[in-house]
C-alpha cells in the first residue's frame, strides 16, 4: 500500500481579539506563526507545508521566511479557509493536516502520530488530539474544550462543560499517577481537545459545505457539525499539549521560553 499524500496548512489571519496581529509577533527575532511553520515543515508525513491567509501582511512575511503561500478570500473559520485552498491547489491530497499557527512549540512527531492514525484508519473521516486533564481549571474553563471517546478512540462528544460529570466528590480524586515511569496520567477520565485536524480531502470539502448544526451553534464547536453528520473522528491521547498563544501573557511567556532555552 503506497503511502498517502498528506499536505499541511495553517490558516491564518492578521485579526485576532485578545492579541492582536498575534502571528506577526517578532519579539523573538521571528514573527510567531514562523515556529508553527518550522515545526510542520519538520514533520515527515507531511509532503508540504502551506499557509492559508488573505492577508497581505501575513503573506509577505512568509515569503520571506521561504513558505509557500496561498491567498484566499474572507472565511469564518480556518476549516473553510484551507478548504478553498485544497480545493484550488491541492488536488491530489489524500489527507490535510490544519495546523494552528498560535501554537509555536507543536511537536513534529505529535503532527506524524496524528496523521498516521488517520492513514491507518480507512474507515475514519478525520483524526484530532487530546491529552489527560489533571487540573480542576482547565476542567472547569469553558474555553477548554473537553472530548469523551468510546473504548476504541472514537470521539462520542465535545464539549465545553466538564464531561463526564462528576457527580460527587473533587475531580483530584480521579486523577490516574502522574509520572514518567507509570501509564497513569491515561487514567484521568477527562481529556482535553487540541486544535490539530487531520481530514480525508474528500470529507474536508464535504463539511464546509454543510450548513451548521444544531450543535454545533449551541457549544459553538465546529467539530461538533462532523458528528451530528454521522462522520467518525478518532482521537489520539497523547500525554504533553502543546500551548497556544491566545493573551499578551502567553507570548511574554514564550518569549522567556526562547530566551533560556
Amino acid at each position: 500500500m503506497s503511502e498517502p499524500t498528506v499536505y499541511g496548512v495553517i490558516p491564518a489571519r492578521i485579526a485576532s481579539s485578545r492579541l492582536p496581529r498575534k502571528l506577526l509577533l517578532d519579539k523573538t527575532g521571528k514573527p510567531l506563526i514562523q515556529y508553527a511553520w518550522e515545526n510542520a515543515s519538520a514533520a515527515s508525513t507531511l509532503s508540504d507545508v502551506l499557509i492559508a491567509t488573505d492577508s497581505d501582511e501575513i503573506a509577505e512575511a512568509a515569503s520571506g521566511f521561504g513558505a509557500r503561500v496561498a491567498m484566499t478570500g474572507d472565511h469564518p473559520s480556518g476549516s473553510d479557509r484551507i478548504a478553498e485552498v485544497v480545493r484550488r491547489e491541492l488536488r491530489d491530497a489524500d489527507l490535510v493536516v490544519n495546523i494552528q499557527g498560535d501554537e509555536p512549540e507543536a511537536d513534529p512527531a505529535t503532527i506524524d502520530r496524528l496523521t498516521r492514525s488517520l492513514a491507518s484508519r480507512p474507515a475514519v473521516e478525520m483524526a484530532t488530539l487530546a491529552s489527560p486533564i489533571q487540573d480542576d481549571v482547565i476542567l472547569e474553563d469553558r474555553s477548554c474544550v473537553k472530548v469523551v471517546c468510546a473504548a476504541d478512540g472514537r470521539a462520542l462528544y465535545f464539549s465545553r462543560l466538564p464531561i463526564p460529570c462528576y457527580q460527587k466528590g473533587s475531580p483530584a480524586e480521579f486523577w490516574g499517577a502522574d509520572d514518567e515511569e507509570s501509564a497513569g496520567y491515561c487514567e484521568s477520565p477527562w481529556l482535553l481537545h487540541m486544535g490539530l485536524y487531520a481530514y480525508r480531502r474528500e470529507f474536508l470539502l464535504a463539511l464546509t459545505e454543510m450548513p451548521q448544526s444544531k450543535l454545533e451553534r449551541l457549544e459553538n464547536l465546529e467539530q461538533l457539525r462532523a458528528l451530528e453528520a454521522g462522520a467518525s473522528i478518532h482521537v489520539e491521547v497523547v500525554r504533553h499539549r502543546s500551548v497556544g498563544i491566545d493573551t499578551a501573557d502567553d507570548y511574554a511567556r514564550f518569549v522567556e521560553r526562547q530566551r533560556v532555552s
